[in-house]
């Protein structure tokens, strides 16, 4: 394959030079407009390229696979490439958790208005669970127990069931 040096590198340097801008502004959230899908789209720009790039300056490139330095070089950014795909532990809970929280400690009559059910009709639903809901200031927390995944599966059932009976 023939490859022009007299356009593959100013496309390379081009699309290096938007993809750094636009990389930068996204970086420190000035980003406008459509630098993000710039970024992201015009980035397959600087990917074909570079690989044009080094297909125009095939030997040269080769070179740099017998020397040490250039081995070290590629091989330290193989190497944080292979890292960054490992994820970092999670910490804490997961985000919706402070949902369940929420809705769970909320009284049912709150509960049954984000539900968009009546109040007897979400103590029904919550005694079809196996609770025993007397009062409408009772929470979900207080019937259910400290268990969260419990929660979790009660209110899932309760905000999906059915169809709106009160606004």
């Amino acid at each position: 394959m023939n490859v022009q040096r007299s356009w593959a590198t100013p496309i390379a340097a081009g699309a290096f030079l938007l993809s750094a801008v636009t990389g930068v502004l996204i970086f420190f959230h000035v980003d406008s407009g459509l630098n993000k899908a710039a970024h992201e789209w015009l980035s397959w720009l600087l990917l074909g390229g570079v690989v044009l790039h080094v297909l125009a300056n095939l030997g040269g490139f080769k070179r740099h696979f017998a020397s040490r330095g250039g081995l070290a070089v590629m091989g330290a950014f193989a190497l944080v490439l292979a890292l960054s795909f490992i994820a970092p532990a999670a910490k804490g809970e997961p985000p919706f958790m402070a949902s369940v929280r929420a809705l769970s400690d909320a009284p049912l009559s709150t509960l049954a208005l984000v539900a968009r059910q009546t109040p007897e009709a979400l103590r029904a639903k919550l005694a079809a669970e196996g609770l025993q809901p007397s009062s409408d200031t009772q929470t979900l927390g207080e019937l259910a127990g400290p268990d969260m995944r419990r929660r979790t599966r009660i209110l899932a059932r309760v905000l999906a069931a059915g169809t709106p009976t009160a606004q």
